[in-house]
Order: C-alpha cells, then sequence, then structure tokens
C-alpha cells in the first residue's frame, strides 16, 4: 500500500475508534452527569471504574496493534501508532462538541487518562500534545518514504522520554496533590475502598502546571528537532 492510500487508511480508522469512544463517553455522561459534565465528579460505581480501566486498556491494545501491523520496522510503527492515537485524541474531542455541544472551549477542564493515575488538564493540552505526536509521526515517515535511516537514536529517544514524563507529571500533579493530603501512594490505588472513591469523586481542578507542561513539550519538540536534522544523513 502507498503512503497516501495508508495515510488514508490509518486517518479513516483513527477518526471512526474516535467516534465509538466518544459514544461511550455520551452514555456514561448520560447516566453519571444527566445535567450535564462537571467537577467535582459524580460518585462512580466501583465496577464502572474497572470497566473503565480496562477500556483504555483495550484502546491501547488496538493502536498499538495498528502500529504492528503497519510499520515496517519498529521506527515506522511507532509512527503510525502516535499517529493514530493524536488522531483519535483529537477527533475524540470534535465527535463530543458535535455530539453533547462539549467542551465549552478549549480551557474546558476534562479528565484525560486513568492509568496509572487519573489525569487532568484543560482540553488544550491534549490536543497540543496530539499534535506534536503528528509532527514526530510525520517526520519519522518521511524519513523512511526518502529511503534515509528512520531508526531514532539513543539521544533522541532520551529527549522524548524525558519529555514525555514531565508531560505525565503535569497531568497528574493536580489530582495526586488532592489525594495524597487524604491517603498513601498504595491507599489512592485501592478503588474498592470506599474513602477513597468519595475523596477521588470530590476532586475539583485548581490550575495546571502550564510551566511544566511548556517544559516537557519544550524538550520532545527540541528532540523532534535534532532528529529532523538527521534527514541529511542516509540509510545506513
Amino acid at each position: 500500500m502507498n503512503l497516501r492510500r495508508l495515510l488514508i487508511a490509518i486517518t479513516a480508522f483513527a477518526i471512526a475508534i474516535a467516534f465509538l469512544e466518544s459514544a461511550v463517553v455520551v452514555y456514561l455522561r448520560e447516566i453519571l452527569y444527566p445535567e450535564g459534565f462537571e467537577f467535582p465528579l459524580s460518585p462512580f460505581p466501583v465496577h464502572l471504574a474497572v470497566t473503565e480501566l480496562f477500556r483504555e486498556l483495550a484502546t491501547l491494545v488496538i493502536l498499538v496493534t495498528i502500529g504492528i501491523l503497519t510499520g515496517r520496522r519498529f521506527s515506522t510503527g511507532f509512527a503510525w501508532f502516535l499517529y493514530t492515537f493524536a488522531i483519535w485524541d483529537i477527533f475524540y474531542y470534535v465527535f463530543l462538541w458535535l455530539l453533547l455541544a462539549w467542551p465549552q472551549s478549549l480551557m474546558t477542564w476534562d479528565v484525560l487518562f486513568l492509568i496509572p493515575t487519573t489525569w487532568t488538564g484543560p482540553v488544550l493540552a491534549p490536543v497540543l500534545v496530539s499534535m506534536t505526536m503528528i509532527l514526530l509521526a510525520m517526520v519519522i515517515v518521511f524519513r523512511a518514504e526518502r529511503g534515509l535511516d528512520s531508526r531514532i537514536p539513543g539521544k533522541i529517544w532520551a529527549g522524548l522520554i524525558l519529555g514525555s514524563l514531565i508531560l505525565i507529571f503535569g497531568f497528574i500533579l493536580d489530582y495526586s496533590q488532592h489525594m495524597l493530603t487524604h491517603f498513601s501512594l498504595l491507599e489512592m490505588g485501592q478503588l474498592k475502598n470506599p474513602e477513597v472513591m468519595k475523596v477521588a469523586t470530590a476532586y475539583v481542578p485548581r490550575r495546571f502546571p502550564w510551566g511544566i507542561f511548556a517544559l516537557g513539550e519544550g524538550v520532545i519538540l527540541a528532540s523532534i528537532g535534532c532528529y529532523w536534522r538527521l534527514t541529511g544523513k542516509t540509510a545506513g
């Protein structure tokens, strides 16, 4: 399959997955937030919380599988994984806006992820991360299509991983600070503990650490820039 057809096929797949994800959220909000989603969170039954965790894990497996099936080598598989993830994430919000008129703005807070703990932040933040993922994916694919060495050097990997860890820290910081004022790290994972669930659902976002976010994005963009400068080097 040539690049254009592959790009169209993967984009269509990612948009379809995004709609399925949005549909699940529409149903959940109809059950838990009939008056509209807002913080603090509604009480969340343990069986639904566990189901959500496994649903997110299943989504990751689907996205990784796309990378495995489409990449001729690890780097291009990684690129298509990133691209699929990013398109899925962006269109997830597009469909929620079309179906629920939510989010009201890019600064509306959302629960972003539940693994290994709850991630929160304004919608703008994951959208910016998704755009960065698309950029990296396209640089990798560009190198591969030009017959250049698309492997990611160790130093570039180090920068990408460091930047990603900084971003994750920023996304979990506000929620973790809220929980750690009441429980230890071990206690936070006890979903069957009614006190843990009570405190978790009482969480109201305070502020997003844009400085930490900018640092993480900066490290990743600098790493992508260094990788891009390798485009003059031939495969080998």
